[in-house]
């Protein structure tokens, strides 16, 4: 892989800059006794202003001060207030370039500074390795082995040594995780993945790899069996178990991000351990992904199933109410003729008699009774009409995942483990022993029945409770990324022991109880001020009256005159895309022809796409609102383009 170079001049430029930060400014560039005391045994105010100049950027940037180095006149202004030196003093240091050497020398030795060798070349090629092995962004392997070699106070090569030490150990790094991804791989594994590379036998327009990978369709019985064939051939690649872990999760990541926007005919013509490496970290991604997909798909069927049946319930009493509604107002003129006669000494039934004869009045109490019993019904019962397109696929898609539970769920679990065996053997019917502790109230009624567990509800409850365990975390899938088990994201046990004994690294108190004191104790302290604040009336734009809490609004501090103005202005302006504005600016400057492909160098194709992923890029909106954006410009293309 050839060396390219990783950091811009403008990142050189920050990496050797004095720090912005004053509180980083005054720990570098503060002379101590010992400091002054060198100092002052120079002859002359320019030498002394010279050496403290070059102690300090021996310190930080780190470099020797040449005379071609420009001086930082904070920097110059910091050090001549401490010597009480005039800053025109500088003017008169180095005229004789052997004064810059000798008061080098005199630094080195002093404070122990030696020069990068080769030799330290090859010590932090090997000290930044691990690093490079968790990211290969410029910025934090230059910053971190700058830091380094400060710290150690090694005067820090130029930048271009630098950038090399970086860049190779980037490409070193590269190397590393293409053979701990491919090492464990047997000649059988690589046939197999070179396999996907070939047209699928059933859709010939794609090959095998493409398809692992198109999109996911509408939740549907169909398209989780779609999902689960895709998920069986990853898995009868019987990949090594733990692959993924065997590098960083950040490297792993990119890897399969960047073999995800490669081309088949562009993963062809890489060499086989970074083609191999490559596409394992696609597999196992996407392995993950397609796990992740068929369960959450399952959790819209079932959730669109609930809500289809709250609807047509709905529906049918909405369907009713005039009914309903007839049979109130006859009992309500029931009621109100019985109250009459009983205040009037009269016969209640004949009163009733008066109004509906009796063989109506029979009717209505049945139908009535019928409606009330209807009434205290649940949607539940309507959820039998989609148990045929959920069997559909129920049971691959409990024979497909291994799911673990936390005690809570245990009697769940049971009842999947019940379920498979139930499906293997082709059993209609559910033991009276089955698990049913899970069950809710809700559904008892349609479970349990006079001949015994219903079968049709019973598995219905059982796929309607494992949905909700596994958003609760009750449930875990191996090989989940969204539904994996809670303790995967923690530290090890082990790692964790070893940290705690040094110490936890965390900015703040680690003892609960302190915790809650302090955070109390500075609680308190706030109120109190925010009271005292209050009694004095000085608190900004609020008032406490009454016990009553006002808050003056925000007004407007542009004047409605200017405002009218400024919509005015507005409407003069002629309305272009963004896009093509900066198309006329490309024809005025040329600046997409510095866009050039990674690997060939080649300009872009189609200039517009390319403005768009610039634009994505610069405003920080991303390629996928900015694909929402632009109906021409899809996430595939732009992502396709940026990578």
């Amino acid at each position: 892989m050839p060396r390219r170079e990783l950091l811009s001049q403008s990142q050189k430029r920050e990496l050797l800059a004095v720090p912005d930060d004053e509180g980083e400014f005054i720990r570098c560039y503060t002379l101590s006794a010992h400091d002054l005391a060198h100092v002052r045994r120079q002859r002359g105010k320019h030498n002394r202003l010279g050496f403290a100049m070059q102690l300090c950027y021996l310190r930080h940037p780190g470099h020797v001060l040449g005379q071609d180095v420009s001086i930082e006149p904070r920097l110059l202004a910091f050090v001549s207030q401490q010597l009480d030196i005039e800053v025109d003093a500088w003017e008169d240091y180095g005229q004789r370039d052997q004064t810059r050497r000798e008061h080098l020398a005199t630094i080195m030795e002093t404070y122990g500074y030696q020069q990068f060798s080769t030799a330290h070349y090859r010590e932090y090629a090997d000290w930044l390795l691990p690093l490079a092995m968790q990211t290969e962004q410029a910025m934090i392997l230059a910053q971190t082995v700058l830091d380094q070699i400060r710290s150690n106070k090694i005067i820090v090569p130029p930048m271009a040594v630098i950038d090399r030490l970086c860049s190779e150990t980037a490409t070193r790094a590269v190397r590393i995780i293409y053979r701990l991804l491919t090492e464990p791989l047997t000649v059988s594994h690589k046939q197999k993945i070179d396999r996907l590379l070939t047209q699928h036998e059933q859709k010939k327009s794609v090959n095998i790899l493409t398809w692992l990978r198109q999109p996911v369709g509408a939740p549907s019985a169909r398209h989780v069996l779609g999902l689960i064939e895709r998920l069986r051939l990853i898995r009868s690649l019987q990949l090594p178990v733990g692959l993924e872990k065997t590098i960083h999760q950040n490297r792993f990541m990119k890897l399969a991000r960047m073999a995800a926007q490669t081309s088949v005919f562009h993963l062809r013509r890489f060499d086989d351990e970074q083609r191999h490496a490559m596409i394992v970290s696609l597999l196992l991604e996407t392995r993950a992904t397609l796990t992740d997909e068929i369960l959450a798909m399952h959790d819209k069927i079932m959730g669109t199933m609930f809500a289809r049946a709250k609807r047509k319930y709905q529906e049918k009493y909405a369907d009713s109410a005039k009914e309903l509604n007839e049979k109130i107002k006859l009992y309500f003129r029931i009621g109100e003729a019985l109250l009459t006669a009983r205040r009037e000494g009269r016969d209640p039934f004949a009163a009733i008699e008066a109004i509906v004869n009796w063989q109506d009045f029979e009717a209505s109490i049945s139908e009535a009774q019928q409606m009330a019993s209807s009434a205290d019904d649940d949607s539940l019962g309507l959820i039998g009409a989609w148990y045929p397109q959920v069997r559909r696929y129920a049971p691959i898609f409990l024979d497909t995942f291994e799911f673990h539970a936390a005690p809570v769920a245990e009697d769940l679990l049971r009842a999947v483990n019940l379920m498979r065996l139930l499906n293997d053997s082709q059993t209609r019917f559910v033991p009276d022993d089955a698990p049913t502790s899970f069950i809710r109230k809700r559904w008892l009624p349609f479970v349990e029945t006079e001949k015994g567990l219903d079968r049709r509800y019973y598995e219905m409850c059982v796929l309607s409770e494992l949905k909700n365990a596994l958003r609760s975390g009750d449930l875990w899938v191996s090989g989940s990324r969204q539904f994996k088990d809670f303790a995967d994201y923690l530290l090890p046990q082990d790692i964790y022991a070893d940290i705690k004994k040094s110490g936890l690294p965390l900015p703040v108190e680690q003892d609960g109880s302190q915790y809650i004191d302090g955070r109390l104790e500075q609680l308190t302290d706030e109120l109190n001020l925010v009271n005292d604040l209050a009694a004095k009336g000085l608190l900004p734009d609020v008032s406490i009256t009454d016990g009553t809490l006002k808050i003056s609004p925000i007004t407007n501090s542009v004047p409605e005159e200017v405002a009218g103005e400024m919509r005015r202005v507005y409407a003069l302006l002629p309305h272009v895309r963004i896009t093509e504005l900066l198309l006329e600016v490309d024809q005025w400057t040329g600046f997409s022809r510095n866009f050039t492909h990674l690997k060939s160098g080649e300009p872009s194709d189609d200039q517009s796409l390319l403005l768009t992923a610039i634009l994505a890029d610069g405003i920080n909106l991303g390629l996928t609102k900015m694909a929402e954006a632009c109906p021409e410009a899809t996430y595939a293309k732009l992502s396709w383009l940026a990578a």
